[in-house]
């Protein structure tokens, strides 16, 4: 009994060893089995890294002309033209699409014939097998194929890309400047109304009296003229040289105040100053242009709501400075003259003090032109500018400031909407064109001062027209029904 147990404690602890010997095995196969898993992805990575590491060293190696954009792209499966990288290989959209459907479904194909078929474009289907063994060697890569779930999360993000893109253009648009329709229409009217007052073919200059530029040579008129070959001089090189037309000016006021150091006024001691042969011509221009002024100011917008008295003044006193916004068309950076037309009626500097004008007026009234010329205004900017100047409240004699300090606000609201939407970025512009308003004002002045002075002249005054002597007069008497 003795011996049993012992035989049989003996057998349990046999048992106890084996089953601890059966857990070690187990263990080992498992561990096994983990490494054999672990083995398989390492080959299939380092399989994916080769691949790409393959690609990518062909990719650094090719030549210019691979690159080239233009150049023809081939299928590397069947010679058919390519449409870009698909799954790691150039390939046509046809080979793509059966890779990836040939993946999806674990297709398994057998070739007919001997395994190595040539794969073409015309022949591509005739042999499954050997299409999908090309594809396979060419690169293509099954990991790159993306599941269905991936494939609408792709679209989905392309689809809301094109959606934010499409809200911000909106956005853009909505933003971007542009004009009220009743702006569009006020630029409309005016640059109507400036088509019909300004004929660009000067052919009503005919009918003035004509231009008479001999005669007496005043002082003033041989200064205009010395002038006058300063500009004539260096008109040649005058698109070669950016600078010139500030060196032009910078001239005229260096032999201004030669003339000054001289002594005297440039008229003072004119020995035949009664002698004005250019004052009937361009007393006569003068007044056509005021007739023209007038038939502009009647179609602005507004003007003729006002009062009789009120049009009457903001005509008398603005219609010189509108006269020298017009006059800008016609004015030419090259030779620093008026263009209108044949050479009759080509007025340079020195015609312009045979009709009584000095250097006070004339030096500054060239740097006005050449400034507003160099702005490039838009036909548009042009029409808005003379207007604006035109309906000035703090015109003298003017009774309703309130109404036309409207008017004049919705025109240049309407000037800066213009400027916003056809110079972006450029805030300067509209503050230089205000700023050729306040030049006007000192021309204004001193055009009414020699105005006054040749006026009181009776020789003179009786070659002005009555047009002239009402509106440049002194006294606020009737014009012409408005």
């Amino acid at each position: 009994m003795y011996f049993l147990d012992i035989d049989d404690d003996k057998r349990i602890k046999g048992n106890l060893v084996l089953g601890k010997v059966v857990h070690r095995i187990r263990d080992i196969l498992m561990v096994k089995r983990v490494v054999k898993s672990l083995s398989a992805i390492y080959k299939q990575v380092h399989a994916k890294i080769s691949v790409m590491e393959t690609t990518a060293v062909s990719t650094s190696t090719l030549t210019n002309d691979e690159f080239d954009r233009n150049a023809p792209r081939i299928c590397g499966v069947c010679g058919d033209k390519a449409t870009g990288f698909h799954f790691n290989a150039m390939t046509c959209e046809g080979c793509k699409g059966f890779f990836r459907r040939s993946m999806k479904r674990k297709a398994s194909f057998t070739c007919p014939f001997n395994g190595s078929c040539t794969i073409t474009k015309d022949n591509r289907r005739h042999c499954q097998a050997c299409r999908l063994k090309r594809c396979v060697d060419i690169g293509m890569m099954k990991e790159f194929i993306l599941t269905d779930e991936e494939v609408q999360r792709k679209k989905d993000l392309i689809q809301r890309r094109k959606d934010e893109e499409a809200q911000r253009e909106a956005q853009r648009e909505a933003q971007r400047p542009r004009l009220s329709e009743e702006q569009s229409q006020v630029i409309a009217t005016l640059v109507e109304a400036h088509h019909k007052t300004y004929d660009d073919s000067y052919s009503d200059f005919n009918r003035f009296r004509p231009p008479v530029r001999e005669g007496p040579v005043t002082r003033s008129a041989s200064r205009a003229a010395s002038l006058h070959s300063l500009s004539d001089a260096s008109s040649d090189s005058f698109s070669h040289s950016p600078e010139s037309v500030d060196t032009k000016l910078m001239n005229f006021s260096n032999l201004l105040m030669m003339y000054q150091d001289q002594g005297g006024s440039p008229d003072s001691n004119d020995d035949d100053s009664s002698k004005l042969s250019m004052l009937p011509h361009l007393a006569d221009l003068v007044s056509y242009s005021i007739q023209k002024v007038i038939g502009f100011a009647k179609m602005i917008p507004g003007f003729r709501e006002l009062t009789a008295e009120d049009q009457i003044a903001l005509l008398k006193s603005s219609a010189i400075e509108v006269i020298m916004l017009r006059s800008n068309q016609s004015f030419n950076l090259e030779d620093m003259s008026w263009s209108c037309g044949g050479p009759d009626f080509k007025y340079c500097v020195n015609d312009v003090t045979k009709a009584g004008h000095t250097l006070e007026l004339l030096e500054p009234l060239v740097k006005f032109q050449v400034g507003l010329k160099k702005l490039n205004l838009h036909e548009e900017e042009h029409v808005l500018l003379m207007a604006i100047c035109l309906l000035s409240p703090d015109r003298p004699g003017v009774q309703d400031h309130g109404r036309i300090e409207a008017l004049q606000d919705r025109l240049s609201e309407t000037l800066q909407a213009y400027i916003r939407l056809h110079h972006p970025g450029s805030c300067l512009v509209y503050a230089r064109m205000i700023q050729k308003l306040a030049d006007l004002r000192s021309l204004n002045e001193e055009h009414s001062k020699q105005y006054r002075s040749l006026s009181f002249q009776p020789e003179h005054s009786m070659q002005l027209t009555p047009l002239v002597l009402e509106v440049f007069g002194s006294e606020f008497t009737r014009v012409s029904p408005i």
